[in-house]
């Protein structure tokens, strides 16, 4: 490392001193924790918030592994090479091989390393596809996509109550549970019985339980976690980083990290002049913890840490008065789950659909379209619409079928052409889009934009008691509803990060390494999946980040890599 870089502002007396240090509490940073301790060195978890779990445990908890051994355990076939293919051919050049090799490689291995070390319980989600399922031929009906099994919180002990869980999504269930009876689209058919017994003994599922697994190996493994910790700063030596500054308690402490720091602490979601910049997602709110504003940009970059981006995606969703994510934060709705549903479409201020409202990589890709002769976003305002059908079948969120849609949240109009004047949306072509879309519905088929042709759609999105498709259905019964979308911020999956080697160390604009520096999940450029995004790459590339970064800061770096570069991996045929 060249002298000077590393400026020593080493403090005169340490006040803690471990081996390695995570910063951030999600899958990144307690994976990174968890691996240290078992390979022998002894680590240290520093949490901003009151709560550890980060973004992790407000998702669904899904962990995508192409090649994974519980696949094959049920006879279905795939491996690294496929998963490799895949994820490079739907990258559309904005990864880097080499960073998609790696992810592919060590995600089986990280699996199987936490299953035997610390008892993680994952099983495959069945008749989940892959995203692009049919236009890859390296794309899967089932098999990739795993959850964990329900964890008894009250094994946390005096953690339990410290573990955050989703106010987004019902932890209670599995996957199995939701979709086997309908899926979102249809709550009112939920094992309720179910979900009060696993309220009552708090065992918890999708990623509140996926962190469960991770905060009870610190705590068997005497990892400390330390809550409302605040980071400021990294430490260096003039050779290496050595450590960080923090606040506790109004205090600044300092922290001696032997043998490195992981940032884990997600992405810069919750600044506006982060997702502005460097994200270019103008006016977004967000679903996450206000904490999550880039403080990985802000430390590692001090260090010469180097920036990268791939192309960004803008989500929708609305809110409901009176619910927040927490005291005076209000809590954000992402519409995913009912844009794909029948009878809605979503439509922009001349009335007209842009997307397949089923598959929301193509719908939030096409809100942020620019048009360049107009110098304008054509899509963005825009609102979904639905009509009574949906309304009296599927929730909206918390509004159950049977309430008022609240007039904050929306307008019911008696016609069309009411709606669109109380919109501000043009009624003539709000009114022949429906029409149109009212006739391809008889047909089952959506020429326009391939609407309930995506196999996840239809998954995910759909209503599966619905036919013959389970996300086309006609606009037909009065009154209408129409519902203002924001634009949401992607729930700490961010476009830009910092970028890092083979063994997640932060790598400076001179392309040499920083050492004693690593990261770890959305911290991290997404290099090694570029343009695509799955359901799972998150907490996959979180947890296989953590488990290299420590077995390099532990001495014992993998070096799998380097043999399947030796025998040409980067080449597969197929």
């Amino acid at each position: 490392m060249p002298q000077g870089r590393i400026i020593d502002n080493r403090p005169d007396t340490w006040d803690l001193e471990t081996d390695l240090v995570a910063v951030g509490s999600g899958a990144g940073g307690l994976a990174a924790a968890v691996t240290a301790a078992e390979q022998g060195a002894s680590a240290m978890v520093l949490e901003r918030t009151d709560h550890v779990g980060g973004v992790t445990a407000y998702s669904l908890g899904e962990v995508w592994i192409p090649g994974n051994h519980l696949e094959q355990e049920l006879g279905i076939e795939d491996s690294v090479e496929s998963g490799f293919r895949y994820v490079k051919r739907l990258g559309m050049g904005y990864a880097n091989d080499v960073a998609i090799l790696n992810q592919s490689l060590h995600a089986p291995e990280m699996l199987r390393y936490f299953e035997e070390t610390i008892g993680l319980k994952m099983t495959v989600i069945r008749d989940c596809p892959d995203y692009y399922y049919g236009l890859s031929n390296d794309s899967l009906s089932e098999g990739r996509l795993l959850e964990v099994e329900p964890f008894a919180a009250e094994a946390l002990g005096e953690w339990q109550e410290k573990t955050r869980v989703s106010p987004h999504v019902m932890y209670s269930l599995t996957h199995e549970d939701i979709f086997a009876n309908g899926g979102s689209a249809n709550i009112r058919n939920w094992d309720f019985t179910k979900m009060s017994e696993r309220l009552a003994k708090d065992e918890r599922c999708l990623g509140s339980g996926l962190v469960c697994y991770f905060v009870k190996a610190a705590i068997d493994r005497a990892v400390p976690m330390h809550t409302g910790v605040e980071v400021t700063g990294l430490i260096g030596d003039g050779e290496r980083i050595v450590g960080v500054s923090a606040i506790r308690d109004g205090a600044e402490i300092f922290v001696k990290a032997n043998r490195g720091v992981v940032l884990a602490v997600s992405s810069y979601e919750r600044s506006p002049v982060f997702t502005k910049t460097l994200g270019q997602q103008l006016d977004v709110q967000s679903v996450i913890m206000p904490e999550v504003d880039g403080a990985h940009l802000r430390l590692a970059g001090k260090f010469g840490a180097r920036v990268a981006r791939v192309p960004d995606v803008t989500m929708l969703g609305f809110k409901i008065p009176g619910e927040e994510l927490q005291e005076g934060v209000p809590l954000w709705r992402n519409a995913m789950a009912y844009a794909g549903l029948p009878h809605s479409i979503i439509v922009n201020s001349r009335g007209e659909r842009f997307a397949n409202e089923a598959f929301y990589r193509s719908l939030y890709y096409a809100v942020d379209a620019i048009d360049g002769a107009t110098q304008t976003h054509p899509n963005f305002p825009c609102w979904l619409v639905l009509d009574s059908q949906a309304r009296e079948k599927y929730p909206l969120a918390s509004i159950m079928p049977g309430d008022e849609l609240p007039e904050d949240v929306g307008v019911t109009a008696g016609s069309l052409g009411e709606l669109a004047s109380r919109l501000g949306i043009d009624a003539e072509g709000l009114a022949a889009t429906v029409a149109r879309f009212n006739m391809h519905c008889e047909n089952a088929e959506d020429p326009d934009f391939g609407r309930g042709s995506v196999v996840w759609g239809a998954y995910m999105s759909g209503d599966r008691f619905h036919e013959p498709n389970p996300n086309l259905g006609p606009l037909l019964k009065p009154p209408f509803y129409g519902v203002p979308l924001s634009r949401l911020a992607s729930s700490g999956i961010a476009s830009g990060g910092i970028v890092v080697d083979e063994h997640c160390r932060a790598m400076g604009w001179d392309g040499e390494v920083i050492e004693g520096l690593y990261l770890a999940g959305n911290s991290v450029a997404r290099l090694d999946n570029g343009a695509v995004m799955q359901s799972g790459m998150s907490n996959a590339r979180g947890m296989t980040h953590g488990w290299l970064a420590a077995r390099h800061a532990a001495g014992k770096p993998s070096d799998l890599l380097e043999k399947a570069i030796a025998r040409g991996a980067l080449n597969p045929s197929g």
